[in-house]
């Protein structure tokens, strides 16, 4: 980094001194605090925010420096505690500074003298325990003090993005207001002094929000938008108007032009990485991680998104080397194993998962519940062994029961299902489910219904499954509603994929989640054998990562519509399994997926390869045969 020389900075009416720390970081991650008001005239309080805001957001997009904003900063107050925010950042800001990975703390304070305004900025290493530079700046009001010593510490530093003090002070005293109702008055004071200051309008808009005032939040930031403003504050404001708005593609367009306007901040590049792994744009979110984790080395959260993300593009040794980065910063920690347990399991590694998964729950046994030992379970299942994996699933059981959870029978109810004993298990449910019913335990009750429904809805019988969804639906509460409804709909009688299509669209509210709707269209359409149509479904579906199954649903669809190819490609990984236990609508994709696998190696002429899939197919698949047929296409 180059600083300007001192008879430059005199000719700026700045003094600075400066030294130069011989370990400087590669990039320089620096938290401005508030300054402190050393002079007696209280009514400038104000500046000592200003003052911290002017200079982190001059620093924007200067390259090797990432300045702290004032919300990555305080978001860390729940963890530590919340502390004056009007108080010198010396004493309320530092451990929230440490906590947000600061590698340099600048701290100062200023003075009024007559109509100068002094102020001075101490930029300190706080692991080595020293000061890097001491700055001083002598101005007639914060802007221009605060632009003089942000240029101080790069001459790259840009004006800050309003030259209206009174919509500065309107806005820095909006920003530090805990009552909502001075702090929209305040913000609209600041917008009506400079209607092209953006960042008033990115913090009413999320004041309105977060009163449920979603419509006025969108109107205001679509005003926002009318004015020349700074493209950093542009891109954050259309980026905020289309989350509200639930518009995917204008929010990606917005977070690369936001990533390009602050590539220095790497919160940016992890919810980039973040919605690129939603969409399944895997070397895409790993080029994201990679970026944050060159501002930010030791950020927990770009390591693990980047073990994910490695390993879904079959980089296997980066997502190890990512996780065990993240293992060694956080060894107390049982999430950095489980997601190791998650990246060997994916890509076939059984073993060395539920080794992983096993050190998980050792570590924290009430990580998940126990459900780390339900992972390992599943792995130790995905091999065959159904012994060994029933052991396991008991501690998993047994730490749901220690929790006195009253669907601990539910779970060995389950467990039964999809180990291949799925008469005992269904018998199991029956009776979990009238006691809970006779209990008064009404969601249990409900939750289990469904689960039994949608057992019926494989099994082949639909008039049983009409039967207990119409209980289920009887007995459903919020938290088994939907599921509820949606074993109703599928325990309907066969129809043509334009009827399943008309059916769904009375089935489901106009409110309801597309997805949810379109995901029990697909299953529908897959029930009754209708593959070309459920694809035509399932494929907008698949880029959402939050729709868990359809990767295997999808590759169902392909095998049986004449597409291996595709096929193939959706079952390069196993599916992680959920902590929580057996997914409700597991009985459309376990063991389903080692059959696919099986008949497209025997397409592919690879005859031994598919008779060890059908072998664990037929091995899992237990003793009461679903209703596509498959256990004897597998036998032969």
């Amino acid at each position: 980094m180059f600083y300007r020389t001192a008879a430059a900075l005199t000719l700026c009416c700045l003094a600075v001194s400066c030294s130069r720390n011989p370990s400087t970081p590669s990039f320089e991650r620096i938290a401005v605090l508030r300054f402190e008001n050393l002079s007696a005239d209280s009514t400038a309080d104000w500046m000592g925010r200003a003052l911290s805001e002017i200079v982190a957001r001059d620093l924007v997009n200067v390259p090797g420096i990432y300045a702290i904003p004032f919300e990555t900063l305080h978001s860390r107050e729940a963890a530590l505690g919340v502390r004056p925010v009007n108080a010198p950042g010396i004493s309320a800001e530092r451990m929230l500074a440490l906590a947000a990975g600061a590698n340099r703390i600048a701290y100062g304070d200023f003075f009024l003298r007559g109509r100068k305004l002094e102020a001075t900025l101490t930029v300190e290493d706080p692991a080595a325990q020293k000061i890097v530079r001491s700055l001083s700046a002598s101005a007639d009001n914060p802007l221009e003090a605060g632009d003089r010593l942000a240029r101080a510490i790069s001459p790259q530093a840009a004006p800050y993005p309003t030259r209206k003090g009174t919509a500065l002070e309107a806005y820095v005293d909006g920003l530090e207001s805990a009552d909502p109702a001075s702090q929209a008055q305040l913000l609209e004071q600041a917008i009506a002094a400079d209607p092209a200051f953006g960042p008033p309008y990115l913090l009413f808009a999320e004041l309105k929000a977060q009163q449920r005032e979603r419509a006025a939040a969108v109107a205001l930031l679509d005003q926002a938008q009318t004015r020349n403003m700074a493209p950093l504050d542009r891109a954050r404001l259309t980026y905020v108007a289309a989350k509200l708005r639930g518009d995917p593609a204008k929010a990606e367009n917005a977070l690369k032009q936001w990533s390009a306007a602050d590539p220095g901040d790497p919160e940016v590049w992890i919810t980039l990485a973040s919605d690129e792994f939603s969409r399944r744009q895997y070397d895409a979110a790993a080029a994201a991680n990679q970026k944050a984790l060159g501002i930010e080395p030791e950020n927990i959260n770009a390591l693990n998104q980047l073990g994910y993300s490695a390993a879904y593009t079959g980089r296997l040794d980066t997502a190890m080397n990512a996780l065990e980065r993240y293992r060694a910063l956080r060894p107390a920690d049982a999430n950095p194993l489980d997601s190791l347990g998650d990246v060997n399991l994916l890509l076939g590694r059984l073993r060395e998962a539920e080794t992983f998964y096993l050190q998980a729950a050792k570590r924290d046994p009430n990580f998940q519940t126990g459900g780390d030992f339900f992972k390992a379970a599943m792995a130790r299942l995905m091999g065959g062994d159904v012994n060994g994996a029933d052991a396991l699933d008991k501690q998993f059981v047994d730490a749901h029961s220690a929790a006195k959870d009253p669907l601990a029978e539910y779970h060995r109810a389950e467990w039964q299902w999809i180990s291949g004993r799925r008469k005992a298990g269904y018998s199991r449910m029956q009776a979990f489910a009238r006691t809970a019913e006779a209990g008064g335990i009404r969601e249990a009750a409900g939750e289990a219904y469904v689960q039994l429904a949608i057992w019926s809805v494989a099994l082949g019988d639909r008039a049983g499954a009409a039967q207990l969804a119409r209980k289920a639906v009887a007995l459903s509460t919020p938290a088994t509603a939907n599921l509820a409804m949606l074993a109703e709909f599928l325990a309907q009688p066969p129809a043509s994929p334009v009827e399943w299509e008309a059916r769904a669209a009375r089935a489901f509210p106009p409110n309801a989640p597309d997805r949810e709707r379109k995901l029990a269209l697909a299953y529908a359409l897959l029930r009754d054998k209708q593959f070309p149509a459920a694809a035509r479904v399932l494929e907008p579906l698949y880029s959402d990562r939050e729709a868990e199954s359809v990767p295997v649903l999808l590759a169902w669809a392909y095998a049986e519509s004449g597409r291996p190819k595709d096929a193939g490609t959706l079952l390069r990984f196993n599916p992680i399994p959920r902590g929580s236990g057996v997914p409700p609508l597991s009985a459309f994709e376990f063991p389903r997926l080692e059959y696919l696998r099986g008949r497209l190696a025997a397409e592919a002429g690879n005859p031994e390869q598919a008779q060890s899939y059908y072998k664990l197919f037929r091995k899992l698949s237990g003793d009461e045969p679903l209703a596509w047929g498959e256990e004897a296409a597998a036998a032969k």
